[in-house]
């Protein structure tokens, strides 16, 4: 069973970076896709970012374009996602999970099959 382990979350001043981590174990990421979702307890799931299994497609939601970019590193089984210019709204809890597919509007709507327990991102002054 695939197993989801994220990292990376910390407080950062807006404009600053990040870079969470999504390591997996118990499978290899070859034949699935990875997505990132944020959630906030007792908000609506938001879909972030997600890289095929090939990692030759990636889509990013609207709010993160040119910000953020998702990659994978198929020798540690782990897959990235470099977060630049963060703003406040950024604020939450992220999430790496498993996907057949990588689209937008899958990971959109999906927590996915398999997910972490997520890591936490807090920007502020």
């Amino acid at each position: 069973q695939l197993q989801l382990v994220e990292s990376g979350g910390g407080l950062v001043q807006p404009g600053g970076s990040l870079r969470l981590s999504c390591e997996a174990s118990g499978s290899t990421l070859d034949y699935v896709a990875i997505g990132w979702f944020r959630q906030a307890p007792g908000k609506e799931h938001e879909g972030v970012s997600c890289i095929s299994s090939s990692g030759a497609r990636t889509e990013y939601a609207d709010s993160v374009k040119g910000r953020f970019t998702i990659s994978k590193d198929n020798a540690k089984n782990t897959v990235y996602l470099q977060m630049n210019n963060l703003n406040p709204e950024d604020t939450t809890d992220y999430y790496c999970a498993s996907y057949g597919v990588c689209g937008w509007s899958v990971i959109n709507q999906s927590p996915g099959t398999y997910w972490g327990r997520g890591t936490q991102v807090t920007v502020s002054s």
